[in-house]
């Protein structure tokens, strides 16, 4: 009888986390059925966590394949990822003439410079840290809360240094960071063919205390939601997916007659898939668990390289950005195209176009006027031109996901940090 009981109140918790789950990504009235059959209250996913069925099935598919509890397994860091769906801007309306939203203001500050061309930044999941990565092979680490105490002017000690530390382990260029999603970890890819873990949680660190041996030029990495697990876009035409716990490389059984190298890989929120954009101008949507390619957008930036590509928060579209100066956002279902960002000169340099924290608006670089552009994302039409304060061009932007601060790197070494002003 007990057995039985127990039982039940699983079934209810199941089904209240399926509710939850629904309502997270906008389908409130998938939910609401669900609710209606199964007699849970709408209100019973209130106190239920965002993704945390997510998290469950990872952990649960994780143990099924016998994988042991990870490596970087670390309380106190927390990790966030944005809840799926809420507020998402509905991309499927047609009429959206006249209707676009004005950018905010945003003041900017110099916060620091490497000694050589700024390639890339990136923030963490929660939005309290961000890295830039150099051509003088070198790794900047800041913490958000500090940068916003020297923009104020209002650090107890009058000197607040918004770097935390520098890292230096590679031997060439950084192509490319990204944070591990639960753990103090921060890994980067470069042109020494290495992929390179470090632990910010350890005061002075300043090197790697894991190091992955790439066989080509690691252009791009990019964390499993579940952190168990990297995707790496290299030289080599097929993605490289690694386990991080064994370092075990696996390889797509399909790789639809891919020839060209990978500029950017990145997973969708939940992992269920992955998008790469490379060098022939194409984009390749992938399944996250068989790895098949579910869907090639050949030519999606003509014979232009494609430089990079990220998933909304509900999976359902891609923003895509190429050489060809042109960004554009696509049906992840269809392949088909649903709008263009037009306005930005970006043909010499790899860079990416990104969605601000709500996804009302896209960012992007323009390399030949030295600007940031923004556009509204609804509209596509373009909104704000904000000069970016450089001497060289802007080689890269990367936005907070949690808030209305971005980061702007390139050619003159600099690194910009931009915040919205009250």
């Amino acid at each position: 009888m007990d057995e039985a009981v127990q039982e039940a109140k699983l079934l209810r918790q199941v089904n209240a986390l399926i509710v939850a789950h629904l309502r997270g990504q906008s389908l409130g009235q998938a939910a609401a059925a669900v609710a209606a059959a199964t007699m849970i209250p709408l209100s019973a996913a209130d106190s239920v966590p965002a993704n945390h069925l997510l998290r469950l099935v990872a952990k649960g598919l994780a143990a099924e394949r016998g994988g042991a509890a990870s490596a970087f397994d670390s309380a106190g860091f927390g990790g966030v990822v944005p809840p799926l769906g809420s507020g998402a801007v509905d991309f499927s309306v047609q009429d959206v003439r006249g209707s676009s939203k004005s950018f905010p203001k945003h003041e900017a500050k110099h916060v620091s410079d490497h000694k050589n061309i700024a390639r890339c930044a990136k923030f963490s999941p929660d939005g309290k840290y961000f890295a830039t990565g150099s051509a003088d092979t070198s790794i900047k680490f800041f913490e958000v809360a500090k940068v916003k105490q020297t923009m104020a002017g209002d650090s107890k000690d009058g000197n607040a240094r918004p770097v935390i530390r520098t890292f230096y382990d590679h031997m060439q260029p950084i192509n490319d960071l990204d944070f591990h999603p639960e753990s103090p970890i921060l890994i980067s890819a470069s042109k020494d063919n290495t992929i390179k873990f470090f632990d910010f949680s350890k005061t002075n660190a300043r090197k790697a205390f894991r190091v992955i041996q790439d066989t080509h030029n690691v252009r791009s990495v990019c964390f499993h939601p579940c952190g168990d697990y990297l995707l790496a876009g290299t030289d080599h035409p097929v993605a490289h997916l690694y386990d991080v716990n064994t370092f075990t490389c696996f390889l797509s059984a399909n790789p639809q007659d891919s020839s060209s190298a990978i500029n950017q890989v990145r997973y969708s929120c939940t992992g269920s898939l992955y998008v790469t954009a490379s060098k022939d101008g194409s984009l390749r949507i992938w399944d996250g668990v068989s790895a098949e390619c579910v869907r090639p957008i050949i030519g999606a930036h003509g014979s232009a390289e494609a430089t990079s590509a990220v998933f909304t928060k509900d999976e359902r579209y891609l923003l895509s950005c190429g050489k060809d100066s042109s960004v554009k956002l696509w049906e992840v279902g269809t392949g088909r195209l649903v709008k263009q960002y037009a306005g930005a000169v970006h043909r010499q340099f790899r860079c990416q176009a990104v969605f601000n924290e709500t996804e009302e608006f896209v960012l992007s670089v323009d390399e030949q006027n030295s600007e940031v552009a923004v556009w509204d994302a609804l509209t596509a039409e373009k909104v704000a031109r904000l000069p970016s304060g450089s001497t060289g061009a802007p080689r890269w932007l990367d936005h907070s996901p949690v808030e209305p601060v971005f980061v702007t790197c390139g050619n003159d070494r600099s690194i910009r940090f931009w915040k919205q002003t009250v």
